[in-house]
């Protein structure tokens, strides 16, 4: 049947997916159709706005099939109470499913983590995501359904990363985020990634070319092991300095930049005190930050003062939800004019 699809290329697909399925617009039990480079994949409806990838196509699909569930959900047989408090998200990270369940259904999370693994194509292993915690930034994991360990790869934005969700820090939720930035390095500039997980941002920009230099910086001495592998995968054409060490210690012998990420959303104000004299005059740094709903003015204010003065918000954006009342956010902050 004719209907509606999103045509991206092939390494795109993946976080295509994800951000259609949060948006309610993927169509599950359709087949997706494959062209050279290319995928479709179909929608329920036309998007609004577009996605920030592909282009919107109509193309003669096969019918859905008959016995797909349109969620998880549909897959469990809970009272309406328990069944209300089933979470509509999940992350996805290579094979490995990610979900965040409320402590009303303890008793039924091996049910859940095995309707997952039923649901979502190529799933290996499911397990309930207890949050991040420490300095090193570690995710503490329950296994729920299915067998093996917590590392695998994960393709976003044509690339392919080797990632352990438990031992260093990777969020799948931030890919879009990943090639937003790297698109806005300008030739020649020194880029710094601080408190850089794995180092996605990072390798996106080094991949790219443009960029004169990239350093990344971790305290997890895991993340940076993960980070050179990947360097050795990818064989970017920047190469990445990779330190493992604190990053107030790094800022105290560090040169200056022209561009620095700071993915810390519960803990970057403190670095940047440190982090402001090592910015170029026209620097950007690309802050992410929680901000709750009912804060008219965002997290934008104390973030630029903790800077020092000449500093100001150039622009901000919704990355993902964090909570009822609450998202994740990423600003651009600069110094000085164009």
């Amino acid at each position: 049947m004719t209907r509606l699809g999103l045509r991206v290329a092939e390494g795109d697909a993946e976080s295509a997916r994800r951000e259609l399925r949060a948006r309610g617009l993927l169509e599950l039990g359709v087949p997706w159709i494959r062209e050279p480079g290319f995928v479709v994949i179909p929608l329920t409806t036309a998007p609004t706005p577009a996605p920030g990838v592909g282009k919107l196509v109509e193309r003669e699909f096969a019918p859905a099939e008959k016995a797909a569930a349109h969620s998880y959900r549909e897959l469990l047989e809970l009272s309406p109470e328990l069944a209300e408090k089933l979470p509509r998200s999940f992350d996805v990270v290579g094979d490995v499913v990610l979900v965040r369940l409320p402590p009303e259904l303890a008793e039924h999370a091996s049910a859940v983590g095995r309707a997952l693994l039923a649901f979502v194509p190529g799933a290996r292993v499911v397990a309930a995501d207890h949050g991040v915690h420490g300095v090193e930034r570690r995710r503490m994991l329950e296994p729920l359904a299915g067998e093996g360990g917590f590392r695998t790869l994960h393709r976003e934005n044509g690339l392919e990363f080797e990632v352990d969700v438990e031992a260093a820090y990777f969020s799948p939720r931030l890919g879009r985020e990943h090639a937003r930035v790297s698109e806005q390095v300008r030739p020649g500039e020194r880029v710094l990634d601080l408190c850089c997980g794995i180092g996605p941002f990072a390798l996106t920009i080094a991949c790219r070319g443009r960029a004169a230099s990239v350093a990344a910086v971790d305290v997890n001495p895991a993340a940076i092991e993960l980070l050179r592998a990947n360097a050795a995968r990818l064989r970017p054409t920047v190469p990445v300095e990779s330190v493992v060490g604190d990053a107030e210690q790094f800022l105290r012998q560090a040169g200056t930049y022209d561009r620095a990420i700071l993915n810390l959303p519960h803990d970057g104000l403190r670095f940047l005190p440190s982090l402001g004299p090592h910015l170029s005059p026209r620097g950007r740094l690309h802050l992410y930050a929680i901000s709750e709903r009912s804060d008219p003015e965002g997290p934008g204010a104390p973030l630029v003062a903790a800077l020092g003065p000449g500093w100001s918000v150039e622009e901000s954006h919704v990355v993902h939800p964090y909570s009822p009342g609450a998202d994740v956010v990423g600003l651009t902050i600069c110094q000085g004019g164009e």
